[in-house]
């Protein structure tokens, strides 16, 4: 299955032209993050595409006609990517009325449309949503990279950093040398990463394996150019090192390439967050709640605990 997408031309829009509303997703500035807005605006785009004109896609009724265009569409989107673009839509509308661009009314009805039933549509989530990586398997993932060569010098303190700090991807991205603090707690010394994600009011800290700091620390020495950025780009060509940060979307294709060379094709970037999440929870599940910057506990226990009934479990309770 290909990755869903809203940018896809072929929505079925009633009318191939460009439309657009007198508000857009700058509505949303200081709700939410750069990348999320990034994202809100290609599906409202795309069901602007499908509406044709600006008095049409101001009609509930086209929205809900968008919404059985996308179940019917071709793709198969997953429920979870239906849900996605049609909340984006919903949200743009309530602020719109809450900015006095259009009535509450309109609003309104917006928000009474109905959704999609994710059981309903079931079949079309991906079978590998959650991988579980095992430790042996993350173990020969970090250790992939060639580190004579500084290609790999990076790509190896990516993969340990990744793997041992749980933090997202766009925080491995933006991440710089002076959020790496050194640390002491209980006697024990270490290092630590001060990063704030999406949820974040304020920076969190993350945990790093020594070995992931070794290896930072590697790279950072053989490194050709300066830069706050600690995992850095090479240009166009691939000939010459930059001090531009990797762009997510080339961590992800570095992740997939060693990965597929290993014959764990399917491991996906947040599968690393999901291991350090699982392994920490397995020992103590509010360890891997502080690490991973939850603020609720239940959301880590939905998300980063192992969810598979193992043999043996009741072997010594009496």
């Amino acid at each position: 299955m290909q990755q869903d997408t809203a940018q896809d031309t072929a929505l079925m829009p009633l009318q191939p032209r460009r439309v657009s509303l007198p508000f857009d997703t700058a509505l949303l500035a200081g709700q939410l993050r750069d990348s999320s807005r990034a994202m809100y605006a290609r599906d409202i785009a795309a069901y602007l595409q499908f509406a044709g004109s600006a008095e049409t896609a101001l009609d509930a009724a086209t929205f809900a006609r968008w919404r059985a265009a996308l179940v019917a569409h071709p793709r198969q989107y997953s429920p979870n990517t239906i849900k996605r673009m049609l909340s984006a839509v919903r949200r743009l509308m309530a602020e719109a009325a809450q900015q006095g661009y259009i009535a509450h009314d309109t609003a309104s009805a917006f928000a009474d449309r109905r959704g999609v039933n994710v059981k309903a549509l079931k079949e079309r989530l991906k079978p590998y949503a959650r991988t579980y990586i095992a430790p042996e398997d993350m173990r020969r993932l970090a250790a992939r990279p060639d580190t004579s060569t500084l290609k790999g010098k990076r790509d190896a303190a990516l993969l340990h950093t990744l793997a041992s700090s749980g933090i997202r991807l766009s925080e491995a991205a933006s991440l710089k040398q002076a959020q790496i603090k050194p640390a002491s707690v209980n006697g024990k010394q270490g290092y630590i990463l001060e990063v704030c994600g999406k949820t974040d009011e304020q920076p969190r800290e993350a945990p790093l394996s020594a070995e992931a700091y070794a290896a930072i620390m590697a790279w950072l020495a053989a490194r050709p150019v300066d830069s706050a950025y600690v995992f850095t780009a090479m240009n166009g060509r691939g000939n010459r090192w930059t001090g531009r940060p990797m762009a997510e979307e080339n961590i992800e294709k570095t992740i997939r390439q060693y990965a597929e060379a290993l014959g764990l094709a399917h491991v996906k970037p947040h599968d690393f967050r999901r291991f350090v999440g699982t392994q920490l929870a397995r020992e103590d599940i509010r360890k891997a709640q502080k690490a991973l910057g939850h603020k609720s506990i239940e959301t880590t226990a939905r998300h980063y605990v192992l969810d598979k009934l193992e043999p043996g479990w009741t072997d010594h309770l009496y």
